[in-house]
This record gives structure tokens, C-alpha cells and sequence, in this order.
């Protein structure tokens, strides 16, 4: 076989040009391609097909070439491109070697690098979501498992990173729940816009020749053509949305992480990851490091600067921007497989996560989280206005710091002190009303409402949640099962010419 300096095909020296181009300026480098290889490889049997099918193969021509794009296959689709060179002409220079230029030439027929190269981003960030879409769901379904596990474990919630109003861990967990499934209705949108085939569209205005845009955009498991063709090659906000996508979910990720991250420290000991999560430190014997937790954090980082990669590159007039994005799709491919690797790291962590009950219960009240429904008890078994009800509540908070009584050491006489100071009299409520209202657990059993943190609301919603988590994981299978048989069909076409003698 020639390799990519024996044979140059249109970049070759003599044809537009006169002098070899630059060593450091080859950005049509096949191993750059990376994870778009099997993508070019099936755009290329796909368009043979349809060039031999519409005629513009002879049979005999159209059995060679995708004869010898099978025996890729067979010799391992990477090596054997990235052996011939070319980049993403990689299969015309194969064909080339194998075949002579009379033959091999004819695949690029009435295609340009154009629609090659944006046919294989379309097909290569599909391939991403669909381990993308699985790690998503997976998470969700490990989200769900921990909540049905913590529905009463009653917790402090935070705002400004102080005591709010006590809460539970099921409902922590169902919020992110919530947040992932959001992340996943939004990457199904951009799967509907992605799955739109550019192939046909060539450089910019498509070919005079009778291409079939529609059968190669199903042969390669496309909904269908774009409907524009130069809107198909040198439009590239899909490419700003994956990345805007890719970071949001970082960054929801990272939160999550960094919850954690805060609670397993020794000042909360809400939470112990596992010791295979962990690290140790080459001078403090006593450390237990949470790695895990500190890489899931970075993907955030990560995701940020792909994104702020990826819009920079797209910079500038219509089709000014080419090799910029060259680099830029790398960085949004390895960002879709962080991402995927950091949801399913999460998805073990959380699994395997150790929760002290205990802890989280006595912090739920210790410092005055529940006073809220103090305020409201005012109200409801007073008569008292919330404003001046909120008024006596925050007072008698404030005498329990400046007296050193603790929450759960506060009675209704500090309550009744404090009363006496905003509205000249008691409060009115009874020692049970206000044990009632000062229980953090009888707080979040209250919260019955929709979306609340009771105990019951929870189980009901989380009912809801886990149907739609069902839901969407069949449109997951539905999706990958979708191009598995576009996978197929392309086979079996590839079958039919090298089988008959004439394929039209």
C-alpha cells in the first residue's frame, strides 16, 4: 500500500500548487480524526452505495469500492486509514492504493471535505450521546434508589451557606434528580436537531449530479437531509450547543460533588465515601483524601474551557472559520467523554455512599433551622400578622444566642420574652404548640405540599419521577436501536452490490 507521501491526491504538489506545504501546516492528518474515523469510514460505504445505485458507478466500479471498503473492516478501519493517510480522505486514498486512481477517484464523486467532515461531527457527537443519554439515566435511577433509602432522614438545609430550614436527603437527592433529568430532556432537543444529515450539501450549493440525499441520510441512520445545503456545511451553532450542553451538566455535576465534598469533611461528617474513592497523604498518616469527589469537581473546569474553546473557534464571516474548528471538535469529543466517565464515577459514589442519620438528625435543629413554623404557629394559632410574627421569632432567636441556649434547649417562656418585647405581651402559644412547631422532624412532615420534603410527598413524586425516568431510557434505546438498523441496512446494502450483477 502507498502511504499518504507516496500519494496526495488533490493536496498533491504540481496540481493547484507548486510547493509542498509545510510540515507544521498538515492539519489533514489522519490520526487527528480520532473518534470521527468510523464515521467517515460509514459515510464513505454510504455514499458508494448511493453513487452505484443512481448510476453514477458503473456495477462493476461500485462492487470494487465497496468490496474494498469491507476489507477495511477486516484489516481494522483506523490502522488501515491512518496507514494511508489523507485524513479525512483516508477511504479515496485506500481505494487509490488498492484499486489505481481510475477507480479509486470515483468515490468522491459529487461530495465535498465539506459534507464529509460535517457528516462525521453529526455522527461522531451522536455516538457520544448515546453513552451519554445512558450515563445520565443511570445516575437518575441512583438518585432515586438513595432517596427511596433516605425518605426520613431529616437534614439541614442551607442558604448562604447557614442553617435555612431542615429538610431530607431524599429531597436532596430528588432535586438532582430533577437537574439531570432536565440535562437529558435538553441533550434529547439537540439529538433532534443533530440527527439531520448534511451529506449531499458538498462545500456549499449540493452537486448537478442525481445524488440521493435522502437514501444516504437514511443509510447512515439520519431522521433526514438538512434542508438547506449551505445552512448544512457552514452553519455550526450545533457544535456551541453540544458544548453549552456539556457544560451545564458539568456544572450540575460539580455541584453535586461539591456537596459532598463539604459534608465529608470532619466539621459536618454528614457523609463517608469508601476508602477506593479516597486518597492519603505522603506526610499526614491521618488523612483520607476524597479524590473521587475532586475529579468529578474538575469536570466543570473542563467543560467551561471547551466551551469557551469551541465558541472562539467559530468566530468570524461565514465560512471564514475551517481549521480552528479542527482543534475545537477535539476538545468537544473528549469533553463528551469526560463527561460520561464523571456521571457513571458519580453514579458508583453515590451507590456506595455512607450517610450518618444521626449526624444529619441532630443538625437538623441545632441551630434554629425550624423556626419558621414558630413563626407560623403564631399565626396560625394567634391570630397574629406574619410580619410582626416574624419579629418575635427573630428576637427570641437572638435572645437564645445572647443567653447561650441552644435550639433544642429553648422553651416557649424565651419565646414569651421575646414576645413581651415586640408586642408587650406573650405569645400566646402553648408549651405543646411550641414544642410542635420547635421539632425539626415534625417540621419536615408537615410539608405535604407538592414537591415538598415530606416523607409521603417525596414517595409520590419520586413515583412520578421514576416513570419518566423509565420513559426517557426507552427513547434512549430507542434512539441507538434507530441507527442500529440504519447500521444494518447500510450492510445489507453493501451486500446487494457486491451480489448482483447489476444493482440498479
Amino acid at each position: 500500500m502507498t502511504t499518504d507521501h507516496d500519494h496526495q491526491g488533490f493536496r498533491a504538489t504540481g496540481v493547484r500548487l507548486t510547493e509542498e506545504q509545510l510540515p507544521h501546516l498538515r492539519s489533514h492528518r489522519t490520526e487527528l480524526l480520532g473518534d470521527s474515523l468510523p464515521a467517515i469510514h460509514a459515510f464513505d460505504k454510504a455514499h458508494a452505495v448511493m453513487l452505484t445505485e443512481q448510476g453514477l458507478l458503473d456495477p462493476a466500479t461500485g462492487r470494487a469500492i465497496v468490496a474494498a471498503l469491507r476489507e477495511m473492516d477486516v484489516r481494522g478501519v483506523a490502522e488501515t486509514r491512518i496507514a494511508a493517510g489523507g485524513g479525512m480522505h483516508s477511504g479515496e486514498q485506500y481505494l487509490t492504493a488498492t484499486l489505481g486512481p481510475d477507480t479509486g477517484g470515483r468515490i468522491h464523486l459529487g461530495r465535498s471535505s465539506g459534507d464529509l467532515i460535517e457528516v462525521a461531527r453529526r455522527m461522531t457527537i451522536r455516538w457520544h450521546l448515546h453513552a451519554l443519554l445512558p450515563a445520565l439515566t443511570d445516575l437518575r435511577g441512583v438518585l432515586l434508589d438513595l432517596a427511596d433509602a433516605h425518605t426520613d432522614t431529616v437534614m439541614p438545609g442551607y442558604t448562604h451557606g447557614q442553617h435555612a430550614q431542615p429538610t431530607t436527603f431524599a429531597h436532596w437527592a430528588t432535586m438532582f434528580e430533577q437537574a439531570f433529568a432536565r440535562d437529558t430532556e435538553r441533550l434529547f432537543g439537540l439529538y433532534g436537531r443533530l440527527n439531520l444529515s448534511p451529506a449531499g450539501a458538498a462545500i456549499l450549493t449540493g452537486s448537478d449530479l442525481p445524488v440521493d440525499r435522502h437514501r444516504v441520510a437514511d443509510l447512515l441512520g439520519f431522521d433526514a437531509p438538512l434542508p438547506h445545503t449551505m445552512d448544512a456545511i457552514l452553519s455550526h451553532d450545533l457544535e456551541m450547543e453540544t458544548a453549552a450542553l456539556l457544560a451545564t451538566t458539568g456544572a450540575t455535576l460539580a455541584r453535586l460533588a461539591d456537596d459532598l465534598y463539604l459534608w465529608s469533611t470532619s466539621e459536618f461528617g454528614y457523609v463517608e465515601l469508601p476508602d477506593r474513592y479516597c486518597g492519603t497523604s505522603s506526610i499526614m498518616p491521618q488523612k483520607k483524601n476524597p479524590d473521587a469527589l475532586e475529579d468529578v469537581k474538575s469536570v466543570a473546569t473542563q467543560a467551561l474551557a471547551a466551551l469557551v474553546g469551541v465558541i472562539t473557534a467559530e468566530r468570524g464571516p461565514t465560512g471564514f472559520p475551517i481549521l480552528e474548528r479542527r482543534y475545537s471538535q477535539q476538545a468537544l469529543w473528549s469533553m463528551c467523554g469526560s463527561i460520561s466517565g464523571k456521571l457513571r464515577d458519580c453514579a458508583g459514589i453515590l451507590a456506595d455512599l455512607r450517610v450518618d442519620r444521626n449526624r444529619l438528625a441532630a443538625q437538623a435543629g441545632a441551630h434554629w433551622a425550624q423556626v419558621t413554623d414558630v413563626a407560623t404557629a403564631l399565626v396560625r394559632h394567634t391570630g397574629l400578622d406574619w410580619r410582626h410574627a416574624h419579629q418575635v421569632v427573630g428576637v427570641f432567636v437572638r435572645l437564645g444566642i445572647e443567653r447561650g441556649v441552644t435550639a433544642p434547649a429553648a422553651t416557649c417562656a424565651l419565646l414569651d420574652d421575646a414576645a413581651r418585647q415586640v408586642l408587650g405581651r406573650d405569645s400566646g402559644l402553648t408549651p405543646e404548640q411550641f414544642a410542635e412547631a420547635m421539632d425539626p422532624h415534625a417540621f419536615v412532615v408537615r410539608r405535604t405540599l407538592y414537591g415538598g420534603p415530606a416523607p409521603e410527598a417525596v414517595r409520590r413524586e419520586a413515583a412520578r419521577f421514576a416513570e419518566r425516568l423509565a420513559a426517557d431510557r426507552q427513547h434512549v434505546g430507542d434512539l441507538r436501536q434507530r441507527v442500529a438498523r440504519a447500521e444494518a441496512a447500510l450492510e445489507a446494502a453493501v451486500d446487494d452490490i457486491l451480489t448482483r450483477d447489476d444493482p440498479r
